[in-house]
């Protein structure tokens, strides 16, 4: 299933991980939010971990059609995500998103996996507003 991505954090245009993954490999990318999530800090990244009431922004990223298979191998490298292992970091899921014009798009998105999830509802600190670019 080749679906856009959802960055949230450092793959964010003019964040650290953009230009090192994304750049050359996009065929568009366009705000867009991700409801049923929250954000919480991370060791220099966030984490989304999916609960209700919550909004994350972000941006849609569409992969070139070339790129897609070797950018869905790297970004599941770059975010500890090996599909059914329960001690990846994230875990890559297709969610609904909302683009800045209203439109609703399935995208990957990497969630917070279980353990993570878990430890950071309990002991972690929440990204106020859901946006990692604002962050404090």
């Amino acid at each position: 299933m080749s679906l856009p991505f959802f960055v949230y954090g450092t793959l964010r245009p003019g964040e650290r991980n953009h230009d090192l993954f994304l750049r050359g490999r996009t065929r568009s990318e366009e705000p867009g939010l991700l409801a049923g999530a929250v954000l919480y800090h991370g060791p220099g990244y966030p984490y989304a971990v999916e609960t209700d009431g919550g909004t994350v922004s972000g941006d849609i990223v569409t992969a070139l059609p070339g790129s897609y298979d070797a950018l869905l191998v790297a970004l599941d490298r770059l975010e500890d995500c090996v599909p059914g292992d329960p001690r990846s970091l994230y875990d890559r899921v297709a969610r609904v998103v909302t683009t800045g014009d209203g439109r609703t798009v399935r995208a990957w998105v990497y969630v917070a996996g279980p353990a993570v999830a878990a430890r950071l509802r309990t002991h972690g600190r929440r990204v106020e507003g859901g946006d990692w670019r604002a962050r404090g």
